[in-house]
């Protein structure tokens, strides 16, 4: 097969490591003298044709750099006919002969279709801070996003035992609670509330008052976006659940959490929400070569012709597996690493 012309394209949310994926696919075409286009703002320039030739002094340096040099967008091409007819007609224009597609859910959904509907050939690499995507022991960018959280968790410990207080730290994870866990484990967070397992407020505050009963009036919690209260004892409102649960922008129950901490056990209570800074700024080294591997081995798979599939890391290898697998619902978290996590609890 000719494989003269690659493209890739990098969609959905930025992520520490989407640049080392992209550094890894162009040095490792360059070594079989295949070129590569850069398709910039995800799908978007796909159908725009707003593309940039990578070379490999345009990638030189790039795997210490968060973001992504070629841009992200949220852009569904079956949105409409006439994007799909434009991409169709870019793929003829630019002379591809495969598509490398870096992103989550949604995105390696989209590359899904794209393969099964549409026949292009396409290879998907994971890419999330959430850690969610099936089929992967672990995505670039989560490792880098939990450090964010710890060292955050670790600073916030002195404020809490300084004013006697109680911290809700409210950390990205949109249906999983993979950052949640581990680095509420790492910061050595007294509570750890993941949206697997629904929590119960009253475990919670009596845990509180066992803990000012030993002189320790401080503590601290972690709490997932998206975690929610146990049925038996929901105390959110149905307005308040639908500001907060919004599939398109989670946020919010920390303050919930603090707010009803503080009523039923009288002990102050604060909140930091992280938000973005988990998603930005530079990847650390393991998500570099992770990320890099990545980039390395879709290229190998688009040389081998084994499209329709996804990087992935099992163990410490780097295989392949359907894209069928990886966006076959979320990937969650690991309910005996959460009773290791409850142990601490308290």
């Amino acid at each position: 097969m000719d494989t003269g012309r690659i493209g890739i394209l990098t969609g959905g949310g930025d992520c520490p490591g989407l640049n080392a994926v992209i550094r890894g696919v162009v040095r490792r075409a360059l070594a079989d003298d295949v070129h590569v286009l850069g398709f910039k703002s995800g799908w978007q320039g796909l159908i725009t044709g707003d593309v940039e030739p990578l070379t490999r002094l345009s990638v030189a340096g790039i795997q210490f750099r968060g973001g992504t040099i070629l841009g992200t967008s949220r852009t569904d091409p079956f949105a409409t006919a006439e994007s799909l007819a434009q991409i169709r007609e870019n793929w003829r224009k630019y002379g591809l002969q495969a598509l490398v597609v870096v992103g989550g859910n949604g995105t390696l959904t989209v590359a899904k279709r794209m393969f099964e509907e549409q026949g292009y050939p396409v290879i998907g690499v994971p890419k999330t801070i959430d850690n969610d995507i099936p089929g992967t022991d672990f995505s670039f960018g989560f490792h880098t996003a939990v450090q964010v959280a710890t060292d955050a968790i670790e600073r916030l410990h002195t404020t809490a035992e300084s004013h006697h207080r109680v911290m809700v730290i409210e950390v990205m994870g949109r249906h999983t609670g993979w950052i949640a866990a581990y680095a509420g484990i790492a910061g050595a967070a007294d509570f750890i509330l993941v949206p697997e397992v629904p929590f119960r407020i009253s475990r919670i505050t009596e845990a509180l008052a066992n803990r000012r009963g030993m002189g320790r009036p401080h503590s601290i919690v972690v709490v997932a976006e998206d975690a929610k209260p146990h049925d038996d004892e929901d105390f959110l409102t149905e307005s308040q659940k639908t500001t907060i649960y919004r599939e398109e922008r989670l946020g919010g129950i920390g303050h919930l959490v603090a707010r009803e901490i503080e009523r039923l056990s009288g002990i102050e209570s604060r909140v930091s929400v992280l938000g973005y800074i988990q998603r930005g700024g530079s990847p650390n080294a393991f998500d570099r070569i992770l990320a890099t591997r990545f980039g390395v081995k879709a290229v190998e798979m688009v040389l081998e012709g084994q499209f329709g599939r996804m990087a992935a890391l099992s163990g410490t290898s780097i295989v392949d597996v359907p894209l069928t697998d990886a966006v076959n619902g979320y990937k969650y978290l690991d309910a005996e690493f959460y009773r290791h996590a409850e142990i601490f609890f308290g």
